[in-house]
């Protein structure tokens, strides 16, 4: 049996209790992670990077939820600039229409270019008779009214079978980029082509197609290479493979670009979401090139953090 004293005192002490297991629990709450959601769309081009980003940031922070899809660059400015994400991928910059569509919304954003990417042509593995197109060559197969239809068409020695096309939708970056560059305008390009905001259908179509030629991120070479073949472009200079070392210096040319991600700065000020970006630009860089991109020169880096701390500070 308690005794009186004991009885009196015994809530008391089981009430501190309490009160210390809830302020410990805070404690362990605010020093050791982070919680919440970050939804990101966009571009299907940095989406590995995003992707590899996500994983590694989410072995750290447990109870943050970080969701990543792959509408195209277009898709996913619509989705940004209405605020229905965080952040958004991008292979290449945003369009005046969706800066007025941002601002009619009151988005307001930051640009945090994030790596290097060249373009790649490519075609079955089974393919035996190409290795190099000229810029001019490749503007005749995508033109607008192209009468390409074989490859016999683009150089005689070559068989007379039909080209099959495929190319990123036109909601992609990648097809805006290579568009402007190849045609001379942004968008402008033949319509008889398999097309795909994911790149993974196009890596499948081309390579089951011997007589099949196509377009998209470096990175979905680099990861199929036992069934694709990397095709050589001249752009004045000599034929020039996609490498590291070429896509970086700019000779590969003129496919080779930078990659961004765009941050709305409202989100930006929730501490899961400016984790999460600060990981980007600091320890995401070492998995740039382990998803087959090419890291910028450090100073963009530094540049972007200073970006981030004029936002939330």
């Amino acid at each position: 049996m308690f005794s009186r004293k004991t009885r009196y005192l015994l809530p008391v002490l089981l009430l501190a209790v309490a009160f210390l297991a809830a302020g410990c629990g805070q404690e362990t709450t605010d020093k050791d992670g982070l919680s919440g959601t970050i939804a990101i769309d966009g571009s299907s081009t940095v989406f590995p990077i995003t992707e590899a980003v996500a994983e590694e940031f989410q072995k750290i922070n447990k109870d943050v939820r970080v969701t990543v899809g792959i509408s195209g660059t277009g898709g996913g400015f619509k989705k940004f600039s209405a605020g229905e994400t965080d952040i958004s991928g991008a292979s290449r910059p945003i369009k005046d229409v969706e800066k007025e569509l941002a601002e009619a919304n009151n988005i307001e954003y930051i640009e945090l270019p994030v790596a290097f990417d060249g373009i790649s042509v490519v075609v079955s593995a089974d393919n035996d008779f190409i290795d190099c197109l000229t810029v001019e060559e490749l503007q005749m197969i995508w033109e607008p009214e192209s009468k390409v239809t074989k490859w016999s068409d683009i150089r005689p020695e070559w068989p007379s079978k039909n080209i099959n096309l495929y190319a990123p939708g036109t909601d992609s970056g990648t097809f805006d980029y290579f568009t402007e560059v190849i045609n001379g305008k942004g968008g402008a390009s033949r319509s008889d082509f398999t097309a795909s905001e994911d790149d993974n259908v196009l890596v499948v179509g081309v390579a089951n197609d011997k007589y099949a030629l196509g377009y998209f991120g470096y990175a979905y070479y680099v990861e199929n290479q036992d069934k694709l073949k990397v095709v050589s472009i001249d752009g004045g200079n000599g034929c020039i493979l996609p490498t590291d070392e070429s896509i970086n210096n700019g000779t590969y040319s003129p496919l080779s670009r930078p990659i961004f991600i765009y941050v709305n700065t409202a989100s930006l000020r929730k501490p899961e979401v400016e984790e999460f970006v600060r990981f980007y630009l600091t320890e995401g860089i070492e998995l740039i090139p382990q998803v087959g991109y090419i890291p910028l020169p450090s100073s963009y880096y530094t540049q972007g953090l200073e970006k981030v701390d004029q936002v939330v500070r």
